[in-house]
């Protein structure tokens, strides 16, 4: 019997521990929708991704299966106005000498950071 209750306490607490994962590691996390709505209240600390001719990189095959995904010019658009959005975040961005209009993509790390993939 005690084994039995041990077994049911350890189930309990691993899929309380499941349940409790950070919205970051969920795989969808980087969707439109998803990033976006992370975009307009973010307030932590961020990377940036300097990225060359992004324009001729969204035709590029050769990156592999993990590269990140280029945003369509409407997904640009989205995720550039849920920066400008957030007040605190385009200071940050500006100190760091950034403009909102530079950025093409936004990802989200497991951790819960931020990288912005500027042209």
């Amino acid at each position: 019997m005690k084994r039995l209750a041990a077994i049911a306490i350890f189930a309990t607490v691993s899929t309380v521990s499941f349940s409790s994962m950070s919205y970051a590691d969920s795989l969808t996390m980087n969707g439109g929708p998803e990033i976006e709505k992370t975009l307009s209240t973010y307030d932590k600390p961020f990377a940036v991704r300097y990225l060359e001719n992004y324009d001729n990189a969204k035709f590029d095959d050769t990156k592999g299966a993990d590269a990140e995904a280029p945003r369509t010019d409407k997904g640009i658009q989205h995720i550039q106005a849920s920066i400008t959005s957030n007040k605190a975040l385009v200071e940050k961005l500006k100190k760091r000498g950034i403009a909102v209009k530079d950025i093409v993509n936004a990802e989200q790390a497991a951790d819960g950071s931020i990288i912005f993939s500027v042209n």
